[in-house]
């Protein structure tokens, strides 16, 4: 398995400067947090982030780059196709319909709205390799007509006032550095009238800011997970109206009724197949040690271990926060401008 990882960051043209690239995001990740405040500069420690680990999601994860409510019998990679088909159902997406995905990834969420709706999607993100791989992917599920890429800044998109007939973004606005500035600019962007959904990473009522077990447990989620911060659900709440959306509705899915299988236990790992064993603590822990030979071995390029370590960190503060229950990656936020 760790064979095929490192072969795709060595023929990824990035793969020489991963230890520059590595050490440049945890200087610049720290220096953020030690002055606590949001950067200017926050699409370059996004990009420095993406650079590093989108191999490693797509390796491990897949290419839908969140987490996903699941029930009995259901397998994770259908567990994620319904999350993301559950918040264009909410949306109402239909064909003719032009929806902004804001932070699309390498495409995963994109393709399956757009081939389940029939809806034209834009994508947007600040991540030239990650937009490669969206565009490369989109052209090979022969979805190109339904698919278009915006390259930039999300908080500044290049398109007019009103260009959407609807806007999502699934584990991704958690990237801006507050929520106010990314839902004035979704809100600017959306026709009147139309909706925008969402699942938020949030920090929950039972979050103890007081807590030194339960702050590093959220700065090892930041620093994992490229988060400039995680706020919590009134926050998220107070921003939305205060740019002028209507809120029809706000919850967290991780409270489920009925069996289910908690969204973080994919990390902690069961069943039998490849997926489930790469994502799992077990399979994270081989893949790290094997990466380590291979770099020692010069196979992997230097500084693949400390990736693989940072993103171990981050998984690890998941599960424990998703088990304390002072943290949840979707906080659904269905919402709309007044038309």
């Amino acid at each position: 398995m760790a064979v095929k990882l490192s072969k795709s960051l060595k023929d990824n043209q990035r793969a020489s400067g991963v230890a520059s690239t590595v050490g440049e995001y945890e200087r610049r990740f720290e220096l953020d947090q030690r002055d606590g405040s949001p950067k200017d500069d926050y699409t370059t420690v996004n990009n420095l982030y993406y650079d590093l680990v989108t191999d490693f999601f797509e390796f491990g994860w897949g290419r839908s780059f969140h987490f996903a409510p699941r029930a009995p019998g259901e397998s994770f990679k259908a567990s994620l196709a319904r999350h993301e088909r559950n918040l264009a159902q909410r949306l109402g997406l239909k064909p003719g319909m032009v929806v902004a995905d804001f932070g699309c990834g390498v495409g995963g969420p994109l393709i399956e709205i757009a081939r389940s709706t029939g809806a034209k999607i834009v994508g947007v993100n600040s991540n030239g390799y990650q937009l490669e791989r969206a565009r490369r992917l989109v052209d090979e599920a022969g979805l190109a007509h339904l698919a278009e890429f915006l390259h930039g800044d999300f908080l500044n998109v290049d398109a007019p006032d009103e260009s959407f007939d609807a806007a999502y973004s699934i584990e991704a606005t958690c990237c801006a550095p507050d929520k106010v500035s990314i839902y004035r600019e979704v809100f600017r962007l959306l026709k009147p009238g139309a909706c925008f959904g969402a699942y938020e990473y949030c920090m929950t009522d039972r979050f103890d800011a007081q807590d030194p077990l339960q702050r590093r447990i959220m700065h090892d989620m930041q620093l994992g997970g490229g988060l400039p911060v995680i706020d919590d659900v009134g926050t998220v709440d107070r921003a939305l109206r205060s740019v002028g959306f209507e809120v029809l509705e706000t919850r967290d899915l991780a409270q489920q009724t009925g069996p289910s299988i908690p969204w973080y236990e994919p990390l902690v790992g069961s069943g039998i197949s490849l997926a489930a064993f790469r994502s799992s603590r077990i399979g994270r822990w081989v893949t790290h040690n094997s990466v380590r030979a291979l770099e020692a071995l010069r196979i992997a390029p230097k500084g693949t271990t400390r990736v693989a370590a940072t993103l171990n960190l981050c998984a690890t503060a998941m599960v424990e926060a998703g088990r304390l229950g002072i943290f949840t990656p979707m906080y659904l936020i269905h919402a709309r401008k007044p038309g």
